[in-house]
């Protein structure tokens, strides 16, 4: 386990143990462990819980930093938020931290829906939540949160997918394709037994690359918004601010998630069938894209929340792209409080 998944630079979470956890693919992770943050306090009829999963590469303290505080729509004074770091991002059971026969490139091959009835079972059996107020992620994140309202329809009361959708893109799997080779191809990469993320430095640059090209938009660079977040040339943002984003990960973690993220279909509960999967969401629901995202467009979104009983399209309009969610841009993060302020205090289903 690399420095870099340390309490200090991801802190504070608490690994809890869930046990033996069974996988969709047949495997199993012995003495499963979640990663989990928590802010705020339960109230007597634990009816103030808010899960906030997590997305590709990202960890419960880019979640507290871009969207819990006071005075926001995920207030600590009011709610209990407890985010949990999806299995293979470096905090929860991952590659890099296993041991065995499922330590690097041995760990076993984990769902969206593995990952969903994981957070279930710390929800229910740790916490004793019967319900959740609100579901609300971004990215793979909400392909978390449509897992969960789908799975479990009477659990979840709201449910707020951002960038996301219930069903990964033939798009978005090349991407993903892509991502994956610009590591596995790195012949330091040595077929996931190298000894460092530093020896694959050359493949984890690549997939930054690819990151900045599609994670940002046409408009972000056309518009030069990168001197807006500190830099004076495009070659300095790359270098600086996208490979040294990834320069520290684990390429088999990153590995892992983007598998997960390939696959990430909710109709998988009803054999192959998107509408009637997402006709079986009860909570209300908004749907919230981001204006000017290259993975999970406008028009994706909508054809899905077209589908879900009780939604409303609930865009964000930000240049950044799908990387706005990592709090670059204010003006976007006011529209995301403004949503969820209305959809928290809209009443329960």
């Amino acid at each position: 386990m690399t420095n870099y998944y340390s309490q200090e630079n991801h802190g504070p979470f608490e690994l809890i143990d869930i046990g033996s956890l069974e996988l969709e693919e047949g495997a199993s992770i012995p003495d499963c462990k979640l990663a989990v943050a928590i802010y705020g306090t339960l109230n007597a009829d634990k009816s103030n819980a808010i899960l906030v999963p997590t997305w590709y590469s990202g960890t419960s303290k880019i979640m507290e930093q871009a969207y819990i505080g006071e005075g926001r729509a995920l207030d600590p004074a009011k709610y209990c938020i407890i985010v949990v770091n999806q299995i293979g991002n470096g905090l929860s059971t991952s590659p890099s931290n296993s041991t065995g026969s499922l330590a690097g490139p041995g760990f076993p091959q984990v769902r969206i829906s593995d990952d969903v009835r994981a957070q279930h079972r710390l929800l229910t059996e740790h916490f004793g939540l019967e319900s959740l107020a609100l579901v609300v992620g971004g990215s793979m994140g909400a392909q978390q949160t449509y897992e969960w309202a789908v799975r479990y329809p009477d659990f979840v009361k709201r449910a707020a997918p951002m960038a996301g959708t219930a069903r990964n893109s033939a798009h978005d799997f090349l991407y993903a394709e892509a991502l994956i080779e610009a590591i596995t191809t790195d012949p330091a990469y040595q077929s996931g037994l190298y000894g460092s993320s530093h020896q694959v430095a050359a493949g984890l640059k690549r997939h930054a690359k690819l990151w900045t090209v599609m994670g940002w938009s046409t408009e972000f660079f056309r518009t030069s918004r990168h001197k807006a977040l500190g830099f004076d040339s495009m070659p300095a943002f790359v270098d600086n601010f996208m490979t040294g984003y990834f320069a520290e990960m684990d390429p088999n973690n990153l590995l892992s998630m983007a598998w997960k993220w390939q696959r990430g279909d909710v109709s998988r509960n009803t054999g192959g069938d998107l509408a009637a999967a997402l006709g079986r969401i009860k909570a209300k629901t908004y749907v919230m894209p981001i204006s000017h995202d290259m993975f999970f467009t406008c028009d994706d979104c909508l054809a899905e929340q077209e589908l879900i009983p009780n939604s409303e399209f609930r865009p964000l309009h930000s240049i950044d792209g799908h990387l706005g969610l990592f709090g670059t841009d204010a003006e976007m993060l006011k529209q995301v409080d403004a949503h969820l302020l209305e959809l928290l205090s809209t009443p329960a289903p």
